[in-house]
């Protein structure tokens, strides 16, 4: 993991966020992380960066603190960040890639609604960071097996997002390049 130093950055700063509960902070970390995983396409970049995200719309939505697991679940989550950084900090990627796993151990575990609610926020976080590495220029089917999700959920999602309609050749009108050609031969 050659981004070590950025993800152990970010994650001190999506730290200190959650004390405020920004949950706008916390997502604009997660893209900071996506530019960064869309030039290395590094597998440990991508799931920090999904499980930002994931915590950013975990606690923009409120309704989620009133089932009965959820402040356990959250404390776990944080525990699990906090054990990031501190494996991070001591150069062990093994326990870092660890943590990775244990948080999404905590889904798993969940039960009822709330596993329902949390399960679904985190894939809507894999397409949606999937979309930005994909608008880096990572081709689609690449981007979509990084994060382990269908080209066609991708697909269908970039679709709706407006990233795949952005012309990037666009052109100077013909009139002008055509001026641009007289005044050289002149």
């Amino acid at each position: 993991m050659e981004e070590q130093s950025h993800i152990l950055k970010i994650l001190k700063e999506v730290y200190s966020a959650l004390k405020k509960k920004n949950y706008i902070v916390i997502k604009e970390l997660s893209n900071q992380l996506v530019h960064t995983s869309s030039m290395e396409q590094d597998p440990d970049v991508v799931s920090v960066a999904v499980i930002i995200y994931a915590l950013s719309k975990i606690i923009e939505r409120e309704k989620y603190q009133f089932y009965k697991n959820y402040p356990n679940f959250y404390k776990n989550y944080i525990q699990c960040l906090n054990n990031m950084i501190f494996a991070l900090e001591k150069n062990d990627i093994h326990k870092f890639r660890f943590e990775i796993e244990h948080i999404r151990n905590l889904i798993k575990n969940l039960s009822g609604h709330l596993k329902n609610y949390i399960s679904e926020v985190f894939r809507k976080a894999k397409i949606n960071k999937a979309s930005r590495i994909y608008e880096h220029g990572i081709s689609m089917e690449k981007t979509a097996k990084i994060l382990g999700i269908s080209v066609w959920e991708l697909a269908e999602y970039s679709g709706q997002t407006g990233i795949s309609d952005v012309d990037l050749s666009i052109t100077m009108p013909i009139k002008n390049r055509i001026k641009i050609v007289e005044d050289i031969f002149r």
